[in-house]
């Protein structure tokens, strides 16, 4: 599978994963469906711009953590993550988990919704969290999820 992956650093923050980290979560993610090449874009970006694009995107005027644009399915993927710096790092402490840990699954959980996963209903929700978290186990971290289910 080829994969072509632009990273993006829209920000400046010391915990901001590196291109290699970003590189390893996206293709480990793109095995779950295993296109037969993808172009991605990944871009990491400040309050202002996450919550502009929210806002122009999905109607909705706060910035969140991941916003995934689809723009070709598979066999040939294409698509573009961006990822909210202060949002994923506020969501991190929150939660009690690790940055690391955090912006592997923000880019696991877009890199599934540009491979046409969703979580609109429980249906829906329980297989995308079930992919979620055996990718996110094959990398390491631990689930994502915890004891919510």
């Amino acid at each position: 599978m080829a994969l072509s992956l632009s990273v993006q650093y829209a920000c400046k923050h010391e915990a901001l994963p590196s291109r290699p980290q970003v590189r390893r979560w996206v293709s480990r993610a793109l095995k779950a469906t295993a296109p037969e090449s993808a172009e991605v874009t990944v871009r990491f970006v400040e309050e202002e711009e996450g919550r502009e694009l929210n806002r122009d995107y999905r109607g909705k005027d706060y910035p969140t953590n991941v916003l995934s644009f689809p723009y070709a399915p598979a066999p040939v993927l294409a698509g573009d993550l961006v990822l909210c710096l202060p949002v994923v790092l506020r969501e991190a402490a929150e939660q009690g988990k690790t940055v690391e840990a955090h912006f592997a699954h923000m880019l696991v959980h877009g890199m599934l919704h540009l491979q046409a996963y969703d979580h609109d209903n429980d249906e829906d929700a329980e297989i995308m969290e079930t992919e979620e978290r055996e990718i996110l186990a094959k990398l390491g971290y631990p689930d994502p999820y915890g004891s919510e289910r």
